[in-house]
């Protein structure tokens, strides 16, 4: 994916819209990620998209050295109004060539800004995956989006493709949609369903 091609733009529409069909009686169902009910997961966006914002503009603040996987995150009361200006702002953020140039942090960790472009793509798909999974909406993301998610999953030569980026891949057929390959690949049962 070059800077040419590189923008935030549809994904974050998607997820902004697949959470505002998000009902107040689903916020306690279960998703995909086992530690996570809807409003956890949605947290979690809010706090990723807000991290990256940060990480984009290289704005090193200590939100930035905070492990993601710390704490259990949680909505507020306002968190309809937060996620999509949450990520309004962090397509702005991303959309300067700057951002993908030199070094960034997010999550403790330090990466090119190149890479973290495509872990924020990465992390808009596949949690938009699981919100859309968890409230059973359609999900359809653009292909460059899903593309650029499997470029961040693919292992590079030399990795264990067996342990993946974010946890043991899933095996799907080599003619799945390319939605369920990157899902696969993100360590997560494409055939997924709250109930079960």
């Amino acid at each position: 994916m070059t800077d040419d091609t590189f923008d935030l733009g549809p994904q974050a529409r998607l997820v902004a819209r697949v959470a505002e069909r998000v009902g107040d009686d689903q916020l306690a169902a279960p998703t995909p990620c086992p530690e996570f009910a809807v409003r956890n997961l949605l947290g979690h966006l809010i706090g990723l998209t807000q991290a990256f914002e940060l990480a984009a503009r290289k704005d090193f603040r200590p939100v930035l050295d905070r492990d993601p996987g710390s704490v259990v995150p949680d909505i507020g009361p306002g968190w309809r109004g937060e996620l999509p200006k949450s990520l309004e702002a962090l397509v702005e953020a991303w959309r300067d060539p700057a951002a993908r140039q030199g070094m960034t942090r997010a999550g403790g960790v330090d990466l090119p800004g190149e890479v973290a472009a495509l872990v924020v793509l990465d992390e808009l798909v596949v949690h938009g995956w699981d919100l859309a999974r968890a409230t059973g909406q359609e999900y359809a993301p653009d292909e460059a989006s899903l593309e650029g998610a499997r470029a961040l999953l693919t292992p590079a030569d030399g990795d264990d493709a067996e342990s993946g980026l974010f946890g043991r891949p899933v095996p799907v057929p080599r003619d799945a949609p390319l939605l369920d390959q990157v899902i696969g690949m993100s360590g997560r049962d494409p055939r997924w369903t709250a109930g079960g």
